[in-house]
């Protein structure tokens, strides 16, 4: 019987808890998992969805687990030295550890990500980068596996983990039954992209203006010379305080700007992929499918099917 707990911390994102609790805790896996969910103080528990749970089970829960699970929480505030030294004397005795979304933070905390890649929610990859300098984060994936220690990328991520976590245990013909009762894809490959959003320059800073104006010109054949020339300044100088403020080079910034237009496009329109890739500057279809499938692993029909409910390989022209 392999044991599973989760560790339910203040505010706990109750969908990151109820994905392991659905797949593991079911009544249909008693004969192979028993699940448990325990916190740092038993009693109730706040969540970020309004209602509290009640949680009977302490730390002591993480002694005897096969498997500890860490969904993910809010706000990201750093555990308490008493369950960092939980968590690691789990991972020390051989224990399978494992976040979903935020609750890399408290894997990153407890040491058990250093010198190893992990995800997170895309929205606070750069956050966990920057808290844990010693983790190899990656937003680019849906979840990551390094052998004793997994994480998974934003929210519903967690059940791809948790089929892979299934499907290792198992095997594949047993998680896809498990799939099929969760009514979802039976896999998800851990490589395939997160659905990001690039973010632009907060309001208020000194680009924010010429992003503005370029968002609005995104079909132009827009340059960093016609960007400076926007904001006032030379191109070098505009091109180093552009990447100072964003993360970003300005071209990294504009294709990135083009390609998340040239998605809500696919998400909602009837568009010709031609003419959706002209309209964000693009230029071609070609170029669209080139840059969707570095971004997000997937095609401009897949994409477009993913969320307007069409057969993958129907497409709206070429």
């Amino acid at each position: 019987m392999h044991v599973i707990a989760a560790l339910a911390l203040p505010d706990v994102v109750a969908f990151d808890l109820s994905i392991p609790a659905q797949i593991f805790g079911h009544r249909d896996e008693q004969d192979r998992y028993r699940f448990a969910v325990c916190t740092q103080e038993p009693g109730s528990v706040a969540t970020t969805t309004g209602f509290s749970l009640y949680v009977p089970d302490g730390l002591a829960a993480l002694r005897t687990a096969d498997t500890i699970i860490v969904p993910g929480y809010w706000p990201l505030s750093v555990p308490g030295r008493v369950l960092i030294c939980a968590l690691q004397a789990a991972a020390a005795r051989g224990a399978r550890m494992m976040s979903v979304c935020t609750g890399a933070f408290a894997l990153a905390a407890a040491g058990l990500l250093d010198g190893k890649r992990a995800t997170t929610h895309w929205q606070h990859a750069d956050e966990l980068q920057l808290r844990y300098p010693a983790v190899r984060v990656n937003a680019d994936v849906l979840w990551v596996d390094e052998g004793q220690t997994l994480t998974s990328a934003g929210v519903a991520a967690g059940l791809d983990l948790c089929l892979h976590i299934y499907r290792q245990d198992h095997g594949a013909d047993a998680a896809a039954a498990v799939a099929r009762r969760m009514v979802v894809a039976p896999h998800r490959d851990g490589g395939q992209a997160q659905l990001l959003e690039r973010p632009l320059p907060p309001r208020g800073e000194a680009l924010a203006a010429t992003c503005a104006w370029a968002l609005e010109r995104l079909d132009e054949p827009l340059t960093v010379a016609a960007l400076a020339q926007q904001a006032g300044w030379a191109p070098r100088t505009f091109a180093r305080r552009f990447r100072a403020e964003t993360g970003h080079s300005p071209h990294r910034w504009l294709t990135a700007v083009r390609l998340l237009r040239a998605r809500r496009l696919l998400e909602t329109t009837d568009l010709p992929v031609e003419r959706i890739a002209a309209n964000c500057g693009l230029g071609s279809a070609a170029n669209l499918r080139l840059h969707l499938g570095r971004d997000a692993a997937t095609t401009p029909s897949a994409y477009r099917a993913a969320y307007q409910g069409r057969p993958a390989d129907y497409e709206f022209g070429t």
